[in-house]
């Protein structure tokens, strides 16, 4: 059955095991919230990963830290050899804004917050893995999972890239996520199957002259209109060279040239971002944005220079893991809790994961009952109803009680 055929009205089924004890409950809230409190920029995270190394410890767990100096990686449960691992994962670190909300657990750090939900993406995992090493010791957790907590999602390329060189997918079968929705309400979850997130690359580019005075353009190379015709015009072009369902798109976030009003600038400096839906224009896209940046630059007599960085590709739900999330959501709050969501265009590096082995990403609902306020993930004041910690454990528990290892 489709994400689209949920059942009317199946019952929750409150006799699957590794339900969130209240005691536990109270615990990771408190644990997200000094999460929170203690921000770490990506591969910078060793306060937050000696914290979850030490809560694992104490359940008797053995988790490893990563090659890279932060994250880890715990096994739970059985491992025969033969069966295929379900890892679940986590993002871990903060990013470089302010925080700006009035609440007890604001940030400590100056110009660092948790502005993107990773403190509760961290929180689920680790709430999951103390669930089901519980559930392992009772003997009743049929197959092995794989807790990965990883650094530095908000690096690009992403720190995926590195944990996956270093073996982390070795022996998994299947790999699930989170993330954060502020636009989904507590209690519910979004899933889609195919494209998820869109793919995300960084674009930087100087553009240089011989300058002179602004009386006399015609003598010299007029850098600002050049920077202002590239700003303006290479996406108009891309547009017309890619199919427009691929939603190949470039926003600029900075453009520099230029000291007084009368002189004509010799360096000029632009960069953005390059988003795309669809995965083959996304690799066909840096040669196509030189080609067009070139075009422009040489139009206007202007030399250009592109430092085109490579980011994520779009996350890409395959379908019998996002049927697993909704399967598993459904037996924890009923279909109700299921909720179709559209394809993003932020990037996620969970899509290198994807690219190796199959799995899906769920979006979690953190807005307030009733909270109609407009939110957005990477603003100061973002926050989240923290009764969704509860929710994404019981997913992912149940998921990992109902995975049959189909794949």
């Amino acid at each position: 059955m489709s994400i689209d055929e949920t059942p009317a009205t199946p019952p929750a089924d409150a006799a699957l095991p590794g339900t969130l004890p209240e005691g536990l409950r109270a615990e990771l809230i408190a644990f997200r919230r000094d999460v929170h409190m203690h921000p770490e920029l990506g591969n910078c995270e060793f306060r937050t990963t000696a914290a979850i190394k030490a809560r694992l410890e104490q359940a008797g767990l053995e988790p490893r830290v990563l090659p890279t100096g932060t994250g880890l990686l715990c096994d739970i449960g059985p491992r025969d050899g033969v069966a295929p691992l379900l890892a679940l994962r986590a993002d871990i670190d903060g990013l470089p804004i302010p925080d700006t909300k009035t609440v007890p657990y604001r940030s400590t750090v100056a110009d660092r917050a948790h502005a993107c939900g990773h403190d509760v993406h961290t929180t689920v995992v680790l709430g999951a893995g103390l669930v089901l090493a519980e559930l392992a010791r009772e003997g009743r957790l049929a197959r092995p999972v794989r807790l990965l907590f990883q650094p530095a999602e908000e690096v690009l390329p992403g720190g995926a890239a590195d944990v996956i060189e270093a073996g982390v997918l070795d022996g998994v079968g299947r790999i699930l996520a989170l993330h954060c929705d502020p636009k989904v309400e507590v209690g519910k979850v979004g899933l889609r199957v195919g494209p998820i997130t869109s793919a995300c690359d960084r674009l930087e580019i100087s553009l240089d002259g011989p300058g002179g005075h602004t009386a006399r353009p015609h003598l010299t190379t007029d850098l600002v209109t050049a920077a202002a015709k590239v700003v303006t015009e290479v996406p108009a072009l891309l547009a017309r060279r890619v199919d427009a369902r691929s939603g190949l798109a470039i926003t600029w976030g900075r453009i520099e040239a230029g000291h007084a009003c009368n002189v004509i600038p010799q360096h000029a400096e632009l960069s953005g971002t390059v988003r795309c839906l669809d995965l083959p224009a996304w690799r066909e896209a840096p040669d196509l944005v030189h080609a067009a940046v070139d075009e422009i630059a040489t139009l206007h007599r202007a030399k250009s220079e592109i430092n085109y960085i490579r980011g994520v590709p779009p996350v890409v739900n395959e379908a019998s893991s996002a049927e697993l999330l909704r399967d598993a959501m459904v037996a924890r709050r009923g279909s109700y809790a299921v909720e179709d969501t559209e394809q993003s265009l932020g990037g996620e590096d969970f899509s290198w994961y994807l690219e190796r082995v199959p799995g899906a990403m769920a979006r979690l609902g953190v807005r307030r009952v009733g909270d109609t306020t407009r939110r957005d993930l990477h603003a100061g004041d973002f926050d989240v109803d923290e009764g969704a910690i509860a929710v994404g454990v019981e997913l992912f528990t149940a998921a990992a009680l109902l995975d049959r290892n189909v794949l």
